[in-house]
Parts: structure tokens; sequence; C-alpha cells
């Protein structure tokens, strides 16, 4: 079973000085090593962005793949190799963005995989653009006037769309999110993480002070409970907030807002996936005959 030290290979991270990444990346090395998943047992995909260089410095099975399809890469993977806990990594425009087509069906489709979704509320790889999570009247390179659309609601989606794990973390609580990440790891199902994670050198509205001063955890609530997916939605609704709003008139929500516990699974109406399909050639064909008609 790898440490969290094993899981970080021989290239040091080249995020900026206290990009977000960083609190990502510890937590989740720690809580793969704390589920004790070993390194043949784990596959990992990556979107395009500043957190797609993660794909350089983990020492796991991985995939760098095209900006908005991680999910249909992780999808293949998860389903020819049931055997593997496949986590995939995006970001905010590279998951919710031009790959929004692909996260809405993933969460329909339930296939048993974990996205972790690195929301920064900006392009950080290409300079500060405006993202699909942007704050409205948020002024960017790309919106000199400020944001005319209202932010994506990736939580309220995935609620709505009937994800049967879904959660929200700050990635300046490092043990909290590496609690979830374990939670969602082991739940049976697709489960979506996303990570409010601020990006220190284009987003300089949604800092690390700024969230701090306006997250709280969910469980702290009275009634609390994770498996009523209207509470969930209504709660998600609930988090949308503008550059302006005080610490005491906004409050952001962090922490586990639905889990179905006995899911449905993609791979369960699909009994031959219960093994790699490599495992289904029980009597390999001779394909010599035809390798040599090809000249090999």
């Amino acid at each position: 079973m790898p440490t969290a030290k094993e899981l970080e290979s021989s290239m040091k991270p080249t995020w900026c000085p206290g990009c977000g990444n960083f609190g990502m990346f510890r937590a989740l090395k720690e809580a793969i090593e704390e589920l004790a998943i070993p390194a043949e047992e784990l596959a990992m995909v990556w979107g395009i962005g500043c957190h797609g260089n993660g794909a350089d410095f983990y020492n796991v099975q991985g995939f760098h793949g095209l900006h908005g399809r991680a999910l249909p890469v992780a999808t293949g993977i998860a389903l020819t190799r049931p055997d593997l806990k496949v986590i995939v990594e995006m970001g905010d425009g590279d998951g919710y963005g031009i790959g929004g087509n692909h996260f809405i069906h993933s969460v329909r489709r339930n296939i048993d995989m974990t996205a972790i979704f690195h929301n920064n509320q900006i392009y950080g790889l290409t300079t500060g653009q405006a993202s699909p999570t942007s704050d409205q009247f948020m002024k960017t390179p790309s919106t000199p006037g400020g944001v005319v659309e209202e932010p994506v609601n990736p939580v309220g989606v995935a609620v709505a769309q009937g994800a049967t794990f879904v959660a929200r973390a700050f990635a300046g609580d490092i043990p909290h999110l590496k609690e979830i990440y374990k939670r969602a790891i082991t739940h049976e199902g697709f489960s979506v993480v996303d990570v409010y994670q601020p990006c220190v050198t284009w987003n300089k509205m949604n800092t690390f002070t700024w969230f701090r001063d306006r997250v709280y955890r969910i469980e702290e609530l009275p009634n609390y409970d994770p498996t009523d997916r209207t509470k969930a939605f209504d709660l998600s609704m609930s988090t949308f907030h503008e550059l302006t709003c005080a610490p005491d008139e906004c409050k952001i929500p962090v922490g586990i807002f639905f889990e179905e516990p006995e899911s449905f699974t993609y791979q369960d109406g699909l009994p031959q996936l219960d093994r790699p399909m490599w495992k289904h050639a029980e009597k390999p064909r001779d394909i010599s005959a035809t390798i040599a008609a090809f000249g090999g």
C-alpha cells in the first residue's frame, strides 16, 4: 500500500506558491494512504488546466486527457477495469464548461468512480479569463465590463440530475477535505466533489481569506440529513454569492450535501462488467495467420 510520500513522483509541483492545488494534492494523497488502496488498483485521469499538471506529480497509473474529455476516458477505464478505483480530476472550465455535457451524463449513468473538480472560478492556465463558475459581475481579461451570466451551480446540477454522492469542500481545510475524499472514493456510484480552490495569481477576489470568512460545515446544521435530496437541492440554491457580499451576509456550506448509501450503478446493470474485459476471453483466438497476412 503506497504512503502519501510514495504517491509523489520525482517531479516537483510547479503550481504558483500558495495555489489551492497544493492543499488538494496533500488531502488526496493522505486519503489514498488511509484507505490503503494498492497502487495497482488505482487509476487517475486528468483534464486540461493547472490541475492537470498533477499527471506529472502523482506516482500512479494515469492518463492526461483532452480539454473537457477527462470523464469519457475515466468512464472507459471504469467499465473495462471494474477492479480499479478510478479518480478523475478536472477544473471548473474543463469539467463544467467544455466538458459540461459529459458531467451531466456521467451523473445520470452513476458509473462507480470519483470526480473531483478544482473550482477556482477562473481559467488559471490561460491567464485569468472568466469561467462557468465566475461570480456575476466579476471583471476578468475576457470580461472587462464584468461577467453577465450567473455562475453554474455544479452542486445543484448534480443533486437535481440524480447524483448519488455530492459534496463541496474548501482546499484551505485539508483535514475536512481528506475525509470528504475518503467518503467519495468508498461510495459505490458516481461521486461528485466540487472543491473551492483559490487561484492566488488570477482571482484576487475569491481568496483563502474570503472563503475562510464565509464557509461553514453542513454537518453543523440542525437536523442535518445527507439522505434528503430535496433539502440538499434547497441548500445548494442558497450558495450563490456576489463579490460584494459581507461575511455576515454570505455563508457558503461545505461538506456532503447528499449521499445515497446503496445506489444502483451502471456496472450493476451490466453483469458482464463483473471482471476486467480481458478475462472474458476464456479461449484466446489464434490470430497469427492474420498477422502474417499483413507481413507481421
